[in-house]
């Protein structure tokens, strides 16, 4: 076994490598970094478990000027990181969401779920779909978490996430139009160059320069080895039967001009209008960008632009 120590089985850069002796190396999101109260924003965060026997856990976010006489939107937040790595504890996006959260003026609930390949998808849409509970959970006093209870508006309710968050969003808001929790409205659900893909390659994909499309397409079957395929519903929502049972209101979505995903950013618009789901949707292509953009590089002129852009999106 030790002679296979270093013979890689699966890399995927710059995210994981996996070794053929089933050493699981993550590359990305291990640096994490403590819930505080943040020095430029002022956003407060603290960490909670959602289920400790499943090791499902999530990091609040609340405004520093919170009043709890005045209800803010609740914003439950989905982690990129192609279902492998990252984590709402690393610093990348500990930053990104006091940055987001003190733009908005929203409560945040961060989410944690289990990542693969140790725990394949679908087991991050379970777990995300269990937090989701959860929060439905303290707008009807089963709870007991005062932070939401106390500031947070359950008639105004967004999902959002970016990349492999951007899926589970959209997933959630999917499974809320089927099955829809008590005590939550769901206004909305904001995409940031969503992961999604399919078996057929449409506009550049098969041509992109940085990322092939064999390397998005290994990568989703590694992620999810019991998937149907590269048009599996949870991966290509224009294959999705139920996608006109979308539960919110309105849907932002952000793509980046040099980003392989780009496409299904656009053609998740265009499904959305073919299965006769009738209301508000917008695609937002940002020149120059790269994946995930605004995570990577808040404070850039492109990465403020967006997030004012999410924040007017949830207090319109």
């Amino acid at each position: 076994m030790a002679e296979n120590s270093t013979e890689i089985l699966h890399d995927f850069p710059p995210m994981i490598r996996v070794y053929k002796d089933g050493r699981v190396e993550r590359i990305a999101g291990i640096d994490t970094v403590p819930a505080s109260v943040d020095s430029e924003t002022g956003v407060q965060s603290k960490d909670v478990e959602i289920s400790p026997e499943l090791d499902i856990s999530a990091r609040l976010y609340m405004p520093g000027n919170a009043n709890p006489g005045r209800k803010l939107p609740l914003l439950v937040y989905y982690h990129g990181g192609g279902f492998l790595v990252e984590s709402p504890f690393s610093r990348s996006y500990h930053n990104h969401l006091n940055t987001l959260v003190a733009e908005a003026n929203v409560v945040a609930v961060s989410v944690g779920y289990r990542l693969a390949p140790e725990h394949p998808v679908p087991i991050a849409h379970e777990d995300s779909w269990l937090t989701l509970k959860w929060v439905a959970s303290q707008s009807v006093g089963d709870g007991q978490e005062p932070w939401i209870q106390e500031n947070a508006d359950f008639d105004h309710v967004y999902l959002g996430g970016d990349s492999a968050g951007a899926n589970i969003a959209h997933n959630m808001a999917i499974r809320f139009g089927q099955e829809k929790l008590d005590g939550i409205n769901l206004d909305g659900i904001f995409l940031n160059c969503p992961y999604f893909w399919g078996k057929e390659p449409i506009g550049n994909e098969g041509t992109a320069l940085y990322f092939a499309k064999s390397y998005v397409d290994n990568l989703w079957l590694y992620s999810c080895p019991n998937t149907t395929g590269l048009d599996d519903p949870l991966i290509n929502p224009a294959m999705d039967l139920s996608l006109s049972k979308l539960g919110c209101q309105k849907v932002l979505i952000y793509v980046a001009e040099k980003d392989i995903l780009k496409e299904r950013g656009h053609y998740y618009k265009e499904a959305l209008r073919k299965c006769g789901w009738d209301r508000e949707v917008q695609v937002v292509e940002v020149k120059g960008e790269d994946h995930v953009f605004s995570v990577f590089f808040p404070n850039s002129e492109n990465g403020k632009a967006m997030l004012k852009r999410v924040a007017s999106f949830m207090n319109g």
